[in-house]
C-alpha cells in the first residue's frame, strides 16, 4: 500500500512564497504535482523523473520549482511570485518504478495525495 502525504500549504499574500512536500512510503520514479480550483478540472503544474529531469506547465514556468530527495523518497514544490489564480488544492502524484516521466505531457498516475489548499489573496 502506497501512501502519499503532502505538507506546506497555507495562505499567502500575492507576490508572496510557499513550499510544499510530499514524502512517499516508498521508492517512486516520475512524481508529479496537480491542482485543482473551485469550478475547475484538475491541472498538472510539474513533473520530475527519477533522474531529477522537470517540466512545468506554462503558466508556473520561471515561478515554481519542482525537486525531490529520493533518499528521504520526498518531492517538493516551491512557490514564488504566487498569484491569485494560484489558489487551489494541490495534489502530489506518483508512478512506481520502472514507469518513468512521459515526455513533455504528464500522463496519468496511479497513486495519489490527499492534496493541501493553497490560497493566494
Amino acid at each position: 500500500h502506497v501512501q502519499l502525504v503532502e505538507s506546506g500549504g497555507g495562505s499567502v499574500q500575492p507576490g508572496g512564497s510557499l513550499r510544499l512536500s510530499c514524502t512517499s512510503s516508498r521508492s517512486m520514479s516520475c512524481m508529479a504535482w496537480f491542482r485543482q480550483a473551485p469550478g475547475k478540472s484538475r491541472e498538472g503544474v510539474a513533473t520530475i523523473s527519477g533522474g531529477g529531469n522537470p517540466l512545468y506547465a506554462d503558466s508556473v514556468k520561471g515561478r515554481f520549482t519542482i525537486s525531490r530527495d529520493n533518499a528521504k523518497n520526498t518531492l517538493y514544490l516551491e512557490m514564488n511570485s504566487l498569484r491569485p489564480e494560484d489558489t487551489a488544492v494541490y495534489f502530489c502524484a506518483a508512478r512506481p518504478i520502472p514507469g518513468g516521466c512521459m515526455n513533455g505531457v504528464f500522463g496519468s498516475f496511479p497513486y495519489w495525495g490527499q492534496g493541501t489548499q493553497v490560497t493566494v489573496s
